[in-house]
């Protein structure tokens, strides 16, 4: 899998621009604040429907104007694609030139891997970041999975607004049986989602830390859950009604699943050092990239956001040397000359992309 060329218009700092990316490693490089990582957050976009980075569609309009546009090119073994994303007042998407009704058919068309410093934060951050890595793994491989999770959801914000009424407007309690059944029955299909791709990481990542750890350390993860069986998960909604409705919202649910990381029986997040929560994201994403190989056949596609100034050059090379078959777009401050050899390279300035190799 790799996308053949890229054309942004009004993209945020990108007036009109066309990239031909090569099949292997593409650098881009350049000052900060130049327009590098935009590039990563249009193909991200495609991929996954939303951006990694802005919290409403508008920021991604150019500056004085009133749309924008995206279009990809992309080839997997079997087929090749388009995907266009148009944005002004609403978001219109377009692949192989047909409008599509659903966001959520988006999915799964380009599939990526994404590498950024902020990464970190999946560890040190609350659960909130944990769950959405695995949202955003498992939606590319099971689109199904988004219906459940967004009906979860919507079932949620109902459930909640109903505890409101119960404490301010004396309703019903017994009516909380109706949405416990709803979301019981969404959240034990979400939780069977999230456990298989809990259990394919720890059959990965496992090998892959003691690795890159010289054997050193002994990662394990476990994942915690209120929803592994729908009639244990009602109980629960059950007995916390009390919590529940003097609080206004669901104290129990998929919504607050977790995953600890432990190295050498120690979490993580709470006693690892700097270099050990480095060394876990690079892990759980290598893992990653192993499941999509092994779930679509073929590689996706890595974005690394500024990812390799965290590694020294040796390190920076033995990465890259064991990542085959893979399209690579790497964002960076320096040129990095012990990998021209390796690199098709792109000089970012002020919105404007130029191929210098």
């Amino acid at each position: 899998m790799y996308i053949k060329k890229i054309e942004l218009n009004n993209f945020r700092n990108y007036k009109e621009q066309q990239i031909e990316l090569g099949k292997g490693i593409n650098l881009f490089f350049g000052e900060n604040a130049q327009g590098k990582t935009n590039i990563l957050e249009a193909i991200f976009l495609c991929a996954i429907g939303k951006s990694f980075r802005a919290k409403k569609e508008k920021e991604l309009i150019k500056l004085e104007e009133k749309n924008a546009k995206i279009n990809i090119e992309y080839e997997k073994e079997d087929r090749s694609g388009n995907i266009k994303i148009e944005i002004n007042d609403k978001k219109n998407i377009y692949i192989n030139g047909i409008k599509q009704s659903k966001l959520s058919d988006i999915l799964g068309k380009i599939n990526i891997v994404m590498f950024s410093p902020d990464d970190i934060e999946i560890l040190k951050s609350g659960p909130a970041k944990r769950r959405r890595f695995l949202n955003i793994m498992i939606s590319q491989l099971r689109p199904q999975y988004v219906y459940y999770l967004n009906m979860y959801l919507k079932t949620l914000e109902q459930r909640n607004n109903y505890l409101r009424q119960i404490e301010n407007e004396n309703k019903s309690i017994e009516l909380l049986d109706i949405w416990d059944e709803k979301l019981a029955e969404y959240g034990e299909e979400v939780f069977k989602y999230r456990n298989e791709f809990i259990q394919k990481i720890k059959e990965k990542i496992y090998n892959i830390h003691a690795n890159i750890t010289e054997e050193k350390e002994e990662l394990k993860i476990k994942y915690i859950s209120d929803c592994e069986k729908k009639e244990k998960y009602k109980e629960e909604l059950k007995s916390s009604r009390k919590s529940d409705i003097e609080r206004g919202y669901t104290t129990k649910g998929i919504h607050r699943d977790d995953i600890y990381f432990f190295i050498n029986k120690k979490q993580v997040n709470i006693y690892g050092s700097q270099g050990q929560n480095r060394t876990v994201i690079l892990s759980l994403k290598l893992s990653e990239l192993e499941i999509i190989k092994e779930e679509i056949g073929e590689y996706p596609i890595l974005l690394l956001d500024d990812f390799m100034s965290e590694l020294d050059s040796k390190r920076r090379e033995n990465f890259l040397k064991h990542i085959n078959n893979t399209q690579i777009l790497i964002t960076c401050t320096e040129q990095f000359t012990n990998l021209e050899k390796m690199c098709k390279t792109f000089y970012v300035e002020n919105g404007n992309v130029k191929n210098i190799k």
